[in-house]
């Protein structure tokens, strides 16, 4: 298992590689880094089919995790891609940040964050070149577990950017932060639907042999979102951009999980 394993990452690991080298050129072309988050997104389809061809595992098995992983990969690639192309030229506010942050250094260091991107891509893939490399037959009750919180998980992430979409494309309410629907209940539903997809995966994968290993996808995930690149930064600008507004809204909602909110 381990050798075809291996090979099979690696390849997978060059793929990103060259994608995000290609992608970084593209960037620095049009003055806009905001398309490394489509490629990101987009580009989990093309390595999850790629297992599904190459790996050993019983064929229903690797079809269903190919299945479940593009239709998650291109509906949230297409969904950045109409979001970056609506605000072009303009940069999204967090790589902005970074250009100005880098200053002289930026095409370097935007490199460097490309390639990362490159490694997190095949790190986060584990979990389904684990499953397509399953020999047994017929599914288990994990994989059916993870099967229906995917299916929430995605339903839930969906719902969230559209309920944000059609809050923004409202001109009435420019100037104000969005607490509707699922936005009520969380600051960021969206990011945690999007953990939720993670989790799913890990728990088909907990049916396929060495499957317990795939437990840092979720939990590396959880770190970005809510150390890193997710959570700090977005409110970091939301509070700039609205300033009391924002502030009233994170005193009464919860920031990640959705919750009631409280009174007052």
């Amino acid at each position: 298992m381990w050798p075809e394993f291996l090979h099979l990452w690696l390849a997978a690991l060059l793929f990103a590689m060259v994608l995000m080298a290609l992608i970084w050129r593209l960037a620095i072309r049009i003055g806009n880094a905001g398309i490394v988050d489509i490629a990101w997104s987009a580009g989990f389809a093309p390595v999850v089919i790629f297992y599904a061809a190459a790996a050993s595992g019983a064929l229903p098995r690797r079809a269903l995790i190919a299945l479940m992983v593009s239709l998650w990969s291109l509906r949230l690639g297409a969904y950045l891609y109409v979001r970056v192309r609506s605000h072009h030229p303009l940069e999204d506010r967090r790589y902005a940040q970074l250009r100005r942050d880098w200053g002289a250094h930026v095409e370097r260091r935007m490199f460097g964050f490309f390639q990362l991107q490159a490694a997190l891509l095949a790190l986060l893939s584990v979990p389904w070149l684990l499953t397509c490399l399953n020999p047994r037959s017929g599914l288990h009750p994990l994989e059916w577990v993870g099967g229906l919180l995917w299916l929430i998980a995605i339903a839930g992430e969906a719902l969230a950017d559209r309920q944000l979409q059609r809050f923004k494309a409202e001109p009435a309410n420019r100037g104000t932060v969005c607490q509707l629907g699922l936005w009520r209940y969380s600051r960021h539903p969206n990011y945690f639907f999007e953990w939720l997809v993670w989790v799913a995966y890990f728990v088909v994968a907990l049916a396929s042999p060495w499957g317990w290993v795939a437990l840092y996808c979720p939990a590396l995930m959880l770190y970005f979102l809510l150390r890193v690149t997710g959570i700090p930064l977005t409110e970091q600008l939301s509070l700039a951009r609205y300033g009391a507004l924002y502030a009233e809204y994170q005193q009464r909602t919860s920031p990640f999980i959705p919750w009631w909110p409280k009174r007052g």
